[in-house]
């Protein structure tokens, strides 16, 4: 086979101990061999599409150039072969050339085992109140100065979505420099950084000393901040104890206990609203979120910011009835994970999965002072694959 165009390769590197032991072409596809006895097939048209060339791929960002449109509709493998570098190499009927390497093809393999390998490596762990002490804690000076240690809060952000951080100097701004260890910071109405404080004029009751009922923030906008950040400057009034709920434990509870509540919810657009002098923001959606698996990605819900229903009205009943047992699940004592912030204590959790909560506290007894800002998932996710980059090799 005739030398291919040298190969464009992703910004990873794809290091695997299995290699591939024998390639069979077919009718519409190949059939890989792997050394550990899996299987894999990879259609014409999705090697096709993955082509790395030059000719296919730009050399500078490396994103793709080619379009499978422009391939002929007969589209065969002529030729493939195991190559000496122990990648996949194919000519196609059209002459074109194709190198994959072993690493990547292992890592992007459809087969059945493949698929569910990668699910198993970015699994989301579900958690109930008792295995608070199961959640990371992290030193906010290790935080701080080492990537690794970034590396392990981050991965533990992503995989249960509530961490703390401690031992962060109770000092107004400090919140921001941990988001921006991160990435840039996300801004709302309520500011680059908020204040939660009682403020004898609030414009959320956020901003009150009376209880705050669980809640995801800002569910009124189309896209919900990704995590959040609350630094304790000061916690010495009576009350004012945080709350956590796993939305995504939660709805699974939902889903088992009452399946057709839980598809109401998952359905139902429910308006949210956030209305005051300088701004309106209103948003309808689903209270749960899923994908095309149908596992859940998202809970949206504040009480306090809901507007009326607006549902055709032979499904009213069925809504309120779904929706109070979602709110009485939230009262379940297995769910909910309280705490009391100390001042330097720091959360981080995902906004559009832990409903989060305050009791009710006496500013006349003293000061209760945090400070929040957000950043987004998909910045938490970017920041946590370059860092794996650079502390090991990508295997999926």
């Amino acid at each position: 086979m005739q030398p291919m165009d040298s190969r464009i390769e992703d910004w990873r590197t794809f290091s695997r101990p299995e290699t591939i032991a024998a390639a069979t072409p077919g009718d519409e596809l190949v059939s890989l061999d792997w050394s550990d006895g899996r299987q894999s097939p990879f259609h014409f048209a999705w090697l096709r599409d993955n082509c790395a060339c030059t000719a296919c791929t730009h050399a500078l960002t490396r994103e793709q150039v080619f379009e499978i449109v422009d391939a002929p509709d007969d589209l065969r493998a002529r030729e493939v072969a195991v190559g000496a570098d122990g990648a996949l190499h194919v000519e196609w009927s059209d002459g074109h050339r194709s190198a994959y390497p072993a690493g990547w093809l292992r890592a992007h393999a459809y087969d059945d085992a493949s698929r569910n390998e990668r699910r198993r490596a970015h699994f989301v762990q579900r958690w109930e109140a008792s295995a608070a002490d199961a959640l990371g804690t992290f030193g906010w000076q290790d935080v701080m100065s080492d990537d690794a240690a970034l590396h392990a809060w981050l991965s533990a952000l992503a995989r249960t979505g509530l961490t703390q951080l401690r031992d962060v100097p109770a000092e107004p701004g400090r919140v921001t420099e941990v988001a921006r260890r991160i990435s840039f910071v996300r801004e709302s109405n309520f500011g680059v950084v908020f204040d939660v404080v009682s403020k004898p004029q609030p414009d959320s009751n956020a901003y009150t000393s009376i209880n705050l009922p669980p809640h995801t923030d800002l569910p009124t906008r189309e896209l919900q901040p990704g995590v959040q950040f609350l630094h304790c400057l000061a916690n010495e009034a009576r009350g004012g104890d945080s709350l956590f709920i796993d939305g995504f434990a939660l709805a699974d509870a939902l889903r088992a206990q009452h399946p057709d509540d839980f598809a109401v919810l998952a359905s139902t657009p429910f308006a949210f609203w956030n209305k005051s002098a300088t701004s309106d923001y209103r948003c309808s959606a689903p209270l749960i979120a899923l994908d095309a698996r149908q596992e859940v990605i998202e809970i949206r819900h504040a009480n306090f910011l809901r507007g009326p229903l607006d549902a055709p009205a032979a499904a009213v009943p069925s809504i309120y009835r779904a929706y109070r047992r979602f709110l009485a699940l939230t009262r379940e004592p297995r769910f909910r994970m309280q705490q009391r912030l100390r001042a330097g204590d720091m959360w981080a959790f995902d906004n559009r999965r832990v409903l989060h909560a305050r009791t009710e506290f006496d500013p006349s007894t003293g000061r209760r002072h945090l400070q929040g800002c957000y950043v987004d998932r998909d910045e938490v996710l970017s920041r946590l694959r370059m860092l794996e980059r650079v502390l090991r090799p990508a295997s999926a």
